[in-house]
């Protein structure tokens, strides 16, 4: 009974998404001709992300373990288990971003409109794609658009979700470029959402969401970036192997905690 419950309110999700999204569609429009409209369309996607993820009772817990400076230009990193992290990250960010992401996005109804005007589709089995790509991110880094990777390159087939090795590129990219890298682990989507949602289903439940202290990288060389990926790596992966609890402390909380309820 229980994955019948998760399959239909999985069905459910997904015509919650594709009905907000028609409805906001005209607006998305708009922002996406030339010029393109940055902040209208991310605007667009983050009342997406809020109003789907209320009517499917997902609500948000981001701990920080610094606060951010969201007028600095980062190459955010997380590890993905679930299409859910792509709402996390759209609630987490400030300011103007883009996300750097496979070339299938582009037959995504949702994601389309985004992957043909502003985000990066690449083509992870072309070097060529991959360059052009990372070339595109380079001038939007110079911008001072924060461009989101998840640099596992993939949501594996494993089922619970294993931390799978993280690509080069986004840590080459950091350094060339002296951008810190944002580390941040998304503790549990898998549980609401595993992948597409298409073998388990979904359910509602609260996504846990841990924000790590920024990287600094303008003291590196090209050579360190496989020190800095490995670094990286495991600031992520010590957060998957313990739940992240709500802080008790109301005035530690005030500064390490936002708590996304998009229905409240």
């Amino acid at each position: 009974m229980k994955k019948h419950l998760k399959k239909a309110h999985h069905f459910y999700y997904k015509c919650v998404i594709g009905l907000v999204f028609l409805f906001i569609y005209p607006f998305v429009y708009v922002y996406s001709r030339k010029p393109v409209n940055f902040s209208g369309m991310n605007r667009m996607r983050g009342i997406l992300s809020r109003i789907t993820s209320s009517l499917a009772g997902i609500s948000f817990r981001f701990n920080y373990e610094t606060p951010i400076d969201w007028s600095k230009t980062f190459i955010i990193c997380a590890n993905h288990t679930s299409n859910l992290d792509i709402s996390t990250i759209i609630l987490l960010v400030r300011h103007n971003f883009v996300f750097l992401g496979k070339e299938e996005l582009l037959d995504n109804m949702v994601t389309k409109i985004y992957f043909e005007t502003i985000d990066i589709p690449i083509n992870r089995k072309s070097k060529i794609s991959s360059y052009r790509g990372f070339k595109k991110a380079e001038e939007y880094l110079k911008k001072g658009t924060h461009v989101i990777i998840f640099p596992e390159g993939l949501i594996g087939n494993d089922y619970p979700p294993v931390l799978h090795p993280f690509k080069l590129g986004p840590f080459r990219l950091a350094i060339e470029h002296n951008v810190p890298i944002l580390p941040v682990t998304i503790a549990d989507n898998w549980r609401l959402l595993w992948d597409d949602g298409s073998r388990t289903g979904s359910r509602p439940g609260t996504s846990n969401v841990y924000v790590h202290e920024p990287v600094e990288t303008a003291d590196m060389k090209i050579s360190d970036a496989e020190e800095l990926r490995d670094h990286v790596y495991q600031l992520i992966h010590s957060k998957l192997n313990g739940k992240i609890v709500k802080q008790d402390n109301p005035s530690i909380a005030a500064v390490g905690e936002r708590v996304v309820n998009p229905g409240a």
